[in-house]
């Protein structure tokens, strides 16, 4: 079993670029430097996902200083940029799920005949402590999609999203969003105060200094919260990356779950069952 007794710890974010908001569905950047693409633009002001800017651009529900803009348009830091208000409705009944996966389901698309966690978003499973004003509709499963992975043997909290915004929040290029887990190991036979065998030396190596797929991994919090168990907190999501990286410094993982996603807790949602993101909370 994991221990999540433990409260996590708050980490510091960097603010996004200033902007100046001039009205419902408008934006302009503070910066005036180049030109960029314009859906990458809107993704970049947190607007919309790039494949959301191209769908309203192509819907005439997106102008430029005034003109409906054109596919591919590159704009300058400097231009406003107008959302008409059929896209910002459309917008407004995207929905994010917490789900808190058991072992067994895969996070994206069904594989060796194990299903995705998506099947678990049902009326029945909805935790009944949720509170978001929120009724469930099918709809709602309409291009929901996980934001970040959590294998077929880790268990803990999965976010699904309609909502490009989010997903770039969490999983896109610039992403430093902070994911905590807790991690029961092992250390050759080893079972119980794993702690006690396992050199200091390699603990600093799993904070730092370890690569995978040739590439230097970024500073990471490893800690331990009893003697069996680790407490990781990340801040990017390479595949199975935690077990990965104890394998490099001879643990073996028994359990991993992941309780923290941002400011997010798992906190008491029941295994298999999934909760809303409520309009005031924010990752």
């Amino acid at each position: 079993m994991i221990d999540s007794r433990k409260p996590a710890p708050m980490s510091r974010r960097t603010a996004p670029p200033a902007l100046k908001a001039t009205g419902p569905g408008v934006r302009v950047a503070a910066s005036s430097a180049g030109t960029t693409r314009l859906n990458k633009r809107m993704a970049e002001l947190g607007l919309c996902s790039r494949r959301e800017a191209d769908d309203w651009i192509d819907k005439g529900w997106v102008r430029v200083n005034g003109e409906v803009a054109p596919m591919g348009l590159q704009v300058k830091h400097s231009d406003r940029i107008e959302i008409d208000k059929k896209a910002q409705g459309r917008q407004a009944t995207q929905v994010t799920i917490l789900l808190n996966k058991p072992m067994g389901y895969v996070s994206g698309q069904a594989e060796d005949g194990h299903q995705p966690a998506v099947t678990l978003v049902t009326a029945p499973n909805r935790w009944r402590d949720d509170n978001a004003r929120f009724f469930f509709h099918p709809s709602q499963l309409r291009g929901l999609a996980p934001a970040g992975r959590l294998d077929i043997d880790s268990i803990g909290l999965l976010v699904l999203t309609q909502d490009g915004r989010v997903a770039r929040q969490l999983i896109g290029e610039d992403s430093v969003m902070d994911k905590e887990y807790l991690v029961r190991v092992s250390l050759g036979d080893t079972l119980v105060d794993v702690q006690a065998a396992f050199p200091a030396e390699q603990l600093a190596r799993l904070r730092h200094g370890l690569s995978l797929d040739g590439q230097l991994l970024k500073p990471a919090q490893v800690d331990w919260q009893n003697p069996e168990q680790l407490r990781f907190v990340l801040t990017e999501g390479k595949k199975r990356q935690i077990r990965r990286m104890c394998e490099q410094v001879g643990l073996k993982v028994v359990g991993l779950k992941r309780i923290r996603i941002g400011r997010m807790l798992l906190g008491n949602l029941p295994v298999g069952q999934w909760r809303y993101l409520a309009p005031h909370e924010r990752f």
